[in-house]
């Protein structure tokens, strides 16, 4: 007789979960449920889509899925993110009864190590928010399918909106005692490492930043709106970057109108001054580093002379 671990007999009935609304988001769901499988989860992947995209065959199970929209206009263009109202068809991962716990991942991020541990934790698990931490960042999280949580969740946002207009408030708002009650719930940095925060605090991520299990890719510029040059790999920002084209070519055909080479560096320019101008605006100064004030200095030096 064989003996089988706890974890592998409980694996059936456990899956990561994504969502794909538009072709462009499919692309990424694609590429993160790759990375899950290049390095080795032994658990189900399931894409929830809307109609306007195709299943592949990277996913164990699709799913299609209404698109929901919060209507909620006024905090929406407050992010300046209108599109985040569709978000809300996330609330659907709810209804995935047939599995006792998931773990959902959102299509711009990119696994960097095997992470079937985070089954082991329960819900609501997730990791803090760069911009706020008392908030946990919705991009990945730890979560138990029941269809009574998903109609408290809809009559909880019926009622009290979501103070961002997107799924982050929402969950935040319905699982409010996240910050204070159980640091058990509390996933470490590595596990949803946001892409800004690589120059918010350089000399953290310096330090940690080799033990990163999952880079969320945040803010409206994505991997998959940039071309990329293999042999940049000038910023942090652009390694991970790389690793996203690279497994997204691993089996995939070019993209329609994709360039190779060296004539992709514009594009990957373009992405760090995008980068780092929100990061500005969002008071995201790198004090210790390229935005000391000795740099600073020597840039002005450069053009006063």
């Amino acid at each position: 007789i064989q003996i089988l671990p706890l974890s592998f007999l409980s694996a059936a009935d456990q899956a990561f979960v994504t969502l794909a609304t538009t072709e462009d988001y499919c692309m990424g769901a694609l590429v993160m449920g790759k990375s899950l499988r290049r390095h080795g989860t032994t658990r189900k992947i399931v894409v929830l889509i809307s109609s306007s995209v195709s299943p592949e065959r990277v996913f164990d199970e699709v799913v299609q899925v209404d698109v929901m929209d919060s209507m909620d206009r006024t905090h929406l263009s407050w992010l300046g993110r209108p599109e985040l109202g569709v978000t809300l068809t996330k609330l659907q991962c709810w209804m995935l009864i047939k599995y006792k716990k998931c773990v959902f991942l959102d299509a711009d991020t990119l696994v960097l190590q095997n992470v079937d541990d985070l089954f082991e934790r329960e819900e609501l698990s997730a990791a803090p928010d760069a911009g706020w931490p008392d908030c946990f960042n919705s991009g990945v999280f730890v979560f138990r399918p029941s269809l009574h949580t998903h109609s408290r969740l809809l009559a909880h946002a019926a009622h009290y909106g979501c103070f961002d207009g997107g799924d982050q408030g929402l969950l935040n708002s319905f699982f409010k005692d996240w910050a204070v009650k159980d640091i058990s719930k509390h996933l470490p940095f590595v596990y949803n490492l946001s892409s800004s925060a690589i120059y918010t605090y350089l000399p953290a991520f310096q330090t940690f930043g080799h033990q990163a299990k999952i880079v969320h890719f945040l803010g409206a510029v994505k991997p998959w709106h940039l071309r990329y040059d293999q042999s940049n790999k000038d910023s942090y920002l652009d390694q991970f970057l790389n690793m996203w084209w690279a497994e997204y070519r691993s089996q995939m055909p070019p993209i329609s109108g994709e360039v190779d080479g060296n004539q992709d560096s514009g594009d990957m320019l373009h992405l760090q001054i995008l980068v780092y101008k929100k990061m500005w605006e969002k008071g995201h100064v790198d004090y210790m580093g390229k935005d000391s004030f000795e740099n600073i200095k020597k840039k002005l030096d450069i053009f006063l002379d």
